[in-house]
């Protein structure tokens, strides 16, 4: 039936930000007040009429384990339940389809949905030995055994452990990872820099545009909030292939071809989306912007290629939704690294693929690159990643309603060898 139908009616995101630079004074529940407010204002909703807030977050911290509930209280939603979650890079995602299951469950008609993280405030680890030797101070009875558990400590011990985004099955990074896929499937350097300057110059020219302004939130910076974060600081509008090919390899430094200007950066960001059944934003007198027609999650081994994913999740979501990759006017997949994308899009197009690896008989379609984040991506933009998915979902619909198109997918890769696809209908 048609009001019971999914719908997302409005939705904002903060400026990304590169971690450690303008957001840095901003926790991850700080900017999910913030982007959760304005979109709330911004679609003129009583507080009554918000359900339950869903929020996504990869790397909380102890003092904010629950920000979905904490932005509830703090926005006075004191009625509203909320919860926090977790799915790597697709957390955005889940967190609407999550809603979604919600209204559809009939335990909710309004939520918002949405993610943020802020990679310039993950906790700092240090090393088990100086733990330890501190809760033995703390404890101590005497001086004695102060000054014995104290000098247990060595300085080497306050050096922190560095954060190393690792897959704990394999004990390689993501962007090592990136680097065996590059290889398997022979993409070059210059192909990654190639679509490396695509993402950042269609990203530019959508700013300069103003295509993507309007879902941005003006950001009020503390300590004195006297100044304002505007835009997204990681866009370079003067990329050349000239300056990406000077960039050296940062995951295998001797035989590599990833390097800073053809990989996503640590970023910092929010991003929150109103979802609702469509019999209530009928009531409520909202237009929705779109609809969710279909979305599916997968997992695969991960050896060989633990960001494949999305190759596996958009066929299974176009037979989910009787529609073929043809039909699709727009197409979002995540640019967590240009070889990631390249080679996704390589093994939608194989006939070898679809055979061996999805027991098809023919190659699930082809990705036209004209048609495809046409706003630039996430090596653009940055990715945060708990709202790189409210970003990806607000721009395709926006998109969509721009061109008059009707139909959109979007697809992204995850740690932990996952993929998540969703096809997006126009309202």
């Amino acid at each position: 039936m048609e009001n019971d139908r999914i719908a997302i009616v409005g939705g904002v995101r903060t400026p990304f930000a590169k971690a450690f630079t303008d957001l840095t004074d901003l926790n991850a529940s700080d900017l999910a007040k913030l982007t959760t407010q304005e979109l709330i204002q911004r679609l003129d909703l009583p507080p009554e009429a918000v359900d339950e807030i869903i929020w996504g977050a990869v790397l909380p911290t102890m003092s904010n384990l629950n920000v979905g509930r904490e932005v509830a209280i703090a926005l006075g939603l004191d009625h509203a339940p909320g919860f926090t979650l977790a799915r790597q890079c697709a957390t955005g995602v889940q967190s609407i389809t999550s809603a979604a299951e919600h209204i559809m469950a009939g335990q909710a008609g309004a939520i918002v949905a949405g993610g943020s993280e802020s990679m310039s405030n993950t906790p700092v680890v240090y090393k088990k030995r100086l733990i330890t030797a501190l809760l033995k101070v703390q404890k101590a009875r005497s001086l004695g055994q102060r000054l014995k558990s104290i000098r247990q400590i060595r300085l080497l011990d306050f050096i922190p452990v560095p954060p190393a985004i690792e897959e704990p099955s394999t004990g390689l990074s993501m962007g090592q990872h990136a680097e065996l896929m590059a290889q398997i499937n022979g993409i070059s350097r210059e192909a990654q820099d190639e679509y490396a300057l695509m993402s950042h110059t269609r990203a530019a020219a959508a700013r300069k545009e103003g295509r993507v302004n309007g879902d941005i939130v003006r950001v009020s910076l503390p300590p004195k909030h006297d100044s304002y974060f505007n835009e997204d600081n990681l866009i370079r509008e003067d990329a050349s292939l000239e300056q990406l090919a000077q960039l050296r390899p940062v995951f295998d430094r001797r035989h590599g071809s990833l390097t800073a200007g053809n990989s996503s950066a640590l970023t910092d960001g929010s991003s929150a989306v109103m979802v609702m059944s469509a019999g209530r934003a009928m009531e409520l007198g909202m237009e929705p912007w779109g609809f969710i027609k279909a979305y599916t999650y997968v997992a695969i081994p991960p050896r060989p290629q633990l960001l494949l994913g999305p190759a596996y999740a958009v066929p299974k979501v176009l037979d989910q939704s009787g529609l073929t990759l043809a039909d699709m006017d727009l197409f979002e997949i995540h640019e967590a690294f240009a070889a990631q994308v390249v080679s996704v899009i390589q093994k939608l197009e194989s006939d070898d693929f679809a055979r061996d690896e999805l027991g098809r008989s023919k190659a699930v379609g082809k990705v036209d690159i004209d048609t495809l984040n046409v706003n630039g991506g996430s090596l653009a933009y940055g990715h945060p990643f708990g709202a790189t998915g409210g970003r990806i979902v607000i721009n395709l619909l926006q998109e969509l309603r721009r061109r008059d198109k009707k139909l959109g997918l979007l697809t992204i890769c995850t740690a932990n060898a996952m993929g998540v696809a969703m096809v997006l209908e126009r309202g």
